[in-house]
């Protein structure tokens, strides 16, 4: 399989899973709820979709892990939830880096 459709894959499954994982969540209104679906979707997307094409010289886990950390870090810093935001980046991005190895 090429790494741009591993990408892609990896992407989708963890933009979906973390939307899935949103849909609890209370919002103030509709727009927001969408808006900040969407926003964790395209950020969640491009982690996946890195991790597997670009090659660091290092274990691809640790580098989805630098990856998960360092993209993550402005949304959570935007919405001040650390733990969630970059507790999902890391765990999502290692078991991608692992599932890329």
């Amino acid at each position: 399989m090429s790494k741009i459709l591993l990408g892609v894959i990896c992407g989708l499954v963890f933009g979906i899973i973390d939307v899935l994982i949103m849909i609890p969540l209370k919002y103030e209104n509709n727009r927001k709820r969408n808006e900040a679906m969407a926003a964790a979707f395209v950020e969640r997307f491009m982690i996946g979709f890195l991790i597997p094409n670009v090659d660091m010289g290092i274990h691809p886990a640790l580098a989805g892990l630098l990856l998960g950390v360092g993209l993550s870090i402005p949304s959570a810093i935007i919405t001040r939830a650390y733990a969630p935001i970059i507790g999902i980046g890391v765990v999502g991005s290692v078991i991608i880096g692992f599932i890329v190895k």
